[in-house]
């Protein structure tokens, strides 16, 4: 099974870059099209959110635009910058299957991993947020998938990872997260964004991987000292692939252009 995982994308209003400076729009079509030119296809798309930059209409229409060229199924959570009436409402019941007592939580079936997503939203804050309701739900669908190896994606990750920003936002519910987490070892990774790097950390039994930004990679400090800064980069994203040998192996497809390639026994 085979999933690329993209997060972050902060889509601006047709015609703008986003924060002015930004063309996350022709990066998100250069991740498209880099996807749909993957041999194998994909099984599915998962985004991450933060699919919008400031939660409108025009920006969450956009990116429905551009992701409408995907070839392969797409499934979303929202993220702190998004709406998500909004983005239900525009991406509808195909890459949103469900919303559960107002939460976009819902399984992917049918495939050798079951996907798990999560909305980690506190409308209003930039932070994570897992409520009673959302973290009943949770164990609830873990223990239905029984022993099924299981995939769980959502915007926020529960723990601090070396980002000023993105650190000092904090995450509710993070704590009765791990321990449910703990309780069912068929889940292989927590797949994320929000902090527009690609980090690896093992975390109550798991692993949480985040995915990079597709243009905006925010600053690893550890000294947890930086300015909030973001740099331009180029377009990347996550490659997840389940193996026959039932290993998930993680794969960064950076969207520079390289040189070569190049014979090693040359020269």
């Amino acid at each position: 099974m085979l999933i690329a995982h993209i997060s972050d994308i902060h889509i601006a209003k047709p015609g703008q870059k986003t924060c002015g400076v930004a063309r996350m729009a022709e990066n998100l079509a250069r991740c498209v099209d880099s996807i749909n030119a993957l041999k194998p296809r994909p099984d599915l798309v998962l985004l991450s959110g933060d699919i919008s930059n400031g939660s409108s209409h025009a920006e969450t229409a956009h990116a429905a635009r551009i992701l409408s060229a995907l070839d392969c199924p797409l499934y979303l959570v929202p993220g702190n910058h998004d709406d998500r009436d909004v983005t239900r409402k525009v991406f509808g019941d195909k890459a949103c299957p469900s919303c559960k007592d107002g939460f976009i939580n819902y399984s992917i079936e049918g495939h050798p991993l079951r996907i798990i997503a999560l909305d980690s939203v506190n409308p209003g804050l930039p932070g994570g947020q897992l409520c009673e309701n959302r973290l009943v739900w949770l164990r609830a669908c873990l223990t239905r998938g029984g022993d099924q190896p299981t995939v769980i994606f959502m915007h926020h990750p529960p723990l601090k990872l070396g980002v000023p920003e993105t650190d000092a936002d904090g995450f509710t519910g993070a704590e009765q997260l791990g321990r449910i987490v703990a309780d069912f070892p068929n889940i292989e990774r927590i797949l994320c964004g929000h902090i527009h790097l690609t980090t690896h950390t093992r975390w109550r039994g798991s692993i949480v991987s985040t995915a990079p930004s597709i243009g905006m990679q925010l600053t690893l400090d550890l000294t947890q000292s930086a300015p909030s800064k973001f740099l331009l980069s180029d377009p990347a994203y996550l490659l997840h692939h389940w193996t026959p040998d039932r290993v998930l192996v993680t794969h960064v497809i950076q969207l520079a252009k390289l040189d070569g390639p190049f014979d090693f026994s040359a020269g």
